[in-house]
């Protein structure tokens, strides 16, 4: 069987992470978690712990002191999760915005659909976001559009945060090379991953903004994309990249 590990990062997340943890942890395939924790004075951290109890052996934590970003929340668990022998590692949100089940998707693309990669995409059939503004819906929509445009990315949902990569990814992919902590380090993940000569799918999901608890989002983060991407597309031309089954 293979050992299947999602992370989560977690800032202030006390609305969701009980329920989130318990969504997983019902789910037909037997998927552990890892919980990043930067430092949420809500006590975050508290409910994961005694849960922990519940759900021995099959939820483990990472403390850190302060919020760190994004990116190095999920380096991190990479290193955790190549270190603890796992086969298939995700990303997903805290907040319900990925949903769960979902999961079962993405790991049937990897373990039985051959992919190395499977991102959860919101716009391979049309545009699938509920709750979302328009304006917001667009700017994202448009993002990866640009992303197409400037790197030659050939991924509809370029931005997405929810993802199953095989284990061999994450051991190609320098992640000391990995230069965005924010939102930009979602694309160049992608981006890494395609140059390596990766196989990767895109699942369709429906992406539903969060409930309760408060979006991370900002304009800066978009910012970050923007002229992240011209500087990754201008470094990559330097940059040789070893095909996947010569970098191991």
């Amino acid at each position: 069987m293979h050992r299947n590990l999602v992370i989560i990062p977690t800032y202030n997340e006390k609305e969701n992470i009980r329920d989130i943890t318990l969504a997983v942890m019902t789910l037909p395939i037997p998927f552990e978690l890892l919980i990043i924790d930067d430092g949420s004075p809500d006590g975050t951290a508290d409910i994961v712990k005694e849960l922990q109890t519940e759900h021995e052996g099959r939820i483990h934590l990472i403390q850190r002191e302060g919020k760190l970003g994004l990116g190095t929340a999920y380096i991190r668990g990479f290193r955790f999760a190549i270190e603890n022998g796992y086969d298939y590692i995700y990303e997903m949100d805290a907040d319900f915005s990925h949903n769960p089940n979902d999961l079962v998707a993405l790991y049937e693309a990897c373990a039985n659909g051959g992919a190395d990669m499977a991102i959860g995409s919101r716009y391979i059939k049309g545009v699938n976001v509920v709750n979302w503004p328009m304006g917001r819906v667009l700017m994202s929509y448009f993002a990866s559009i640009y992303v197409q445009l400037v790197t030659g990315l050939p991924i509809k949902d370029s931005t997405a945060g929810f993802k199953c990569y095989h284990r061999s990814v994450l051991q190609t992919i320098d992640p000391d090379k990995i230069q965005f902590i924010g939102y930009a380090f979602q694309i160049e993940m992608k981006f890494n991953a395609w140059k390596h000569g990766f196989n990767i799918v895109e699942v369709p999901i429906i992406f539903t903004e969060r409930a309760k608890g408060n979006s991370k989002m900002s304009r800066g983060i978009f910012k970050e994309a923007v002229f992240g991407v011209i500087q990754m597309k201008i470094k990559s031309l330097f940059r040789k990249y070893q095909p996947h089954h010569l970098a191991q």
